[in-house]
């Protein structure tokens, strides 16, 4: 292996396709879009330098500001759901289930495979008040509560579509965080149960340090791609009612291809990929300062 990977040609001939692929369908695009930034105008009827033009009606925009706090506001709650679940049901796995958990881990992350679509038509019918009531409202009923328009006022939209996200991803987080905690070596909890460590002091002072590295790569996945969500919305409420539940990636939608202004589309998305950006590095000098005890 090592005259292998000292030899340039054979890392050429090993790498060189995989980089190839990688730059015209990821780096090309990106830079593309990049440059876009400048311009106004689309495909059909061509484009027009306009210099900095578009970040100044970024910067003005009323509604960027609007789906920027949905964005935000979204990731946080989703990402906190998804991975705090999942890191429960992760130490039910281990240390409540044990060897028994395999059904479990298989119903919990069954959603996950599931269509969005399909996802979002199922909660549109269980949230739904027209033309007849759902599940929920039909609950609501019977303890003599009036039924609610669940995805007709932008808070209760908002929380379907939290409950809906969290419920579809938590296995997946489930999955992830049980194969970091089963990497824990048993001798130190062994060890940590000799000293009288039990319950939650065992999880808060031995576990969750141990486990903090796929924690922490869990919580950049979620945040990320929380971020960036848009099949889930468009599935249930198409950013409605109204704009309540738009985020970037739709407003960057719909901006480019339903306005045809790709210019400003591109500007959109590139706010969004600073802020992923931004979240990521503040993420990982959050961890390293935990770690170390100094801000590096």
């Amino acid at each position: 292996m090592h005259n292998v990977l000292g030899d340039r040609r054979a890392v050429i001939i090993l790498l060189g396709p995989a980089l190839a692929v990688y730059t015209l369908v990821m780096l090309v695009p990106v830079l593309w879009s990049l440059g876009l930034t400048f311009f106004e105008g689309n495909a059909l009827f061509g484009f027009d330098a306009v210099g900095f033009e578009n970040f100044t009606t970024l910067w003005n925009d009323p509604r960027i500001l609007d789906s920027l706090w949905f964005t935000v506001r979204y990731a946080v709650v989703i990402t906190i759901g998804q991975v705090l679940l999942g890191y429960l049901l992760a130490l039910l796995y281990v240390f409540a289930l044990r060897k028994a958990s395999s059904l479990i881990r298989t119903l919990v992350f069954f959603p996950i495979v599931l269509p969005t679509v399909a996802v979002g038509l199922l909660f549109q019918q269980l949230f739904a008040i027209a033309p007849q009531n759902g599940l929920v409202n039909e609950l609501l009923n019977l303890v003599g509560i009036a039924s609610v328009d669940w995805l007709g006022s932008a808070d209760t939209a908002f929380w379907v579509l939290a409950a809906m996200d969290i419920w579809r991803s938590m296995g997946f987080y489930a999955v992830l965080l049980y194969a970091g905690l089963v990497e824990i070596p048993d001798d130190i909890i062994a060890a940590a149960r000799l000293d009288g460590a039990t319950g939650w002091q065992m999880v808060w002072r031995i576990v969750v340090p141990l486990s903090m590295p796929v924690l922490l790569a869990a919580l950049i996945f979620s945040i990320n791609g929380t971020l960036k969500v848009f099949d889930s919305i468009v599935a249930l409420t198409n950013g409605g009612p109204g704009d309540a539940t738009t985020p970037l990636t739709l407003y960057m939608f719909r901006t480019s291809f339903s306005y045809g202004e790709y210019g400003y589309g591109s500007t959109i998305a590139l706010l969004l990929t600073v802020l992923s950006l931004g979240v990521t590095l503040l993420i990982f000098r959050s961890s390293r300062r935990d770690v170390s005890g100094t801000d590096r």
